[in-house]
């Protein structure tokens, strides 16, 4: 069954409408000029609340390591996806510290690097369109992707069941496809959902 990701949850009725939509997976984003940040401090009330059967992603942009190693301390978060330019020996300075699963995204479009992709020491890779654009890139590039990955970029309830009959990704994420004028919405959520489980019942 295709896994669930709801990325950029910033208020308390975002966590209300995940505990009862029961994705896999929250996103947490730390990335300072994102319009979906929240602060360590924010994240932690929001945590608080979650059901403790969804896990909390902490997504940074090339942050320092120190940074995302504090948040773990404080029990926020229980993966961490990296949306920068961090390279092998990034993560292995965070897997030094912490065993928690590291997600890795990468852009794709021309010039992206397949090898690279595929030998990402990371726990899992993510394929997307770029760091919260809200575009979908031309999925013929990964047809043939023989890792599992989660899908990014552009995805909502009406394109994300083609999405899964087409590729079969490990999961699926989703922000501003589930947004309406910048925030969360319930309705669109749902929707969401219920079309990622069609998918899966092709």
């Amino acid at each position: 069954m295709t896994r669930i990701k709801m990325c950029g949850l910033r208020r308390a009725c975002d966590i209300e409408a995940a505990n009862e939509l029961r994705p896999d997976y929250v996103g947490f984003v730390f990335a300072n000029g994102s319009k979906r940040y929240v602060s360590p401090e924010e994240a932690k009330v929001l945590r608080s609340m979650l059901d403790p059967g969804i896990s909390a992603v902490g997504v940074f942009v090339d942050a320092d390591p120190s940074f995302i190693e504090d948040i773990l301390d404080s029990g926020t978060i229980d993966m961490i996806q990296l949306h920068g330019n961090e390279d092998g020996g990034y993560i292995d300075r965070l897997r030094s510290s912490s065993s928690v699963p590291i997600v890795k995204a990468f852009r794709i479009g021309d010039g992206m690097d397949v090898d690279e992709i595929m030998s990402c020491p990371a726990d899992h890779i993510m394929l997307d369109s770029g760091a919260g654009t809200g575009n979908v890139f031309d999925w013929n590039m990964i047809e043939n992707m023989n890792r599992p990955y989660f899908l990014a970029g552009g995805l909502s309830a009406d394109n994300v069941e083609e999405a899964i009959e087409r590729l079969h990704p490990f999961a699926v994420d989703v922000s501003s496809g589930i947004e309406t004028d910048g925030f969360k919405d319930k309705t669109k959520m749902a929707a969401f959902v219920a079309a990622v489980r069609r998918g899966d019942r092709q």
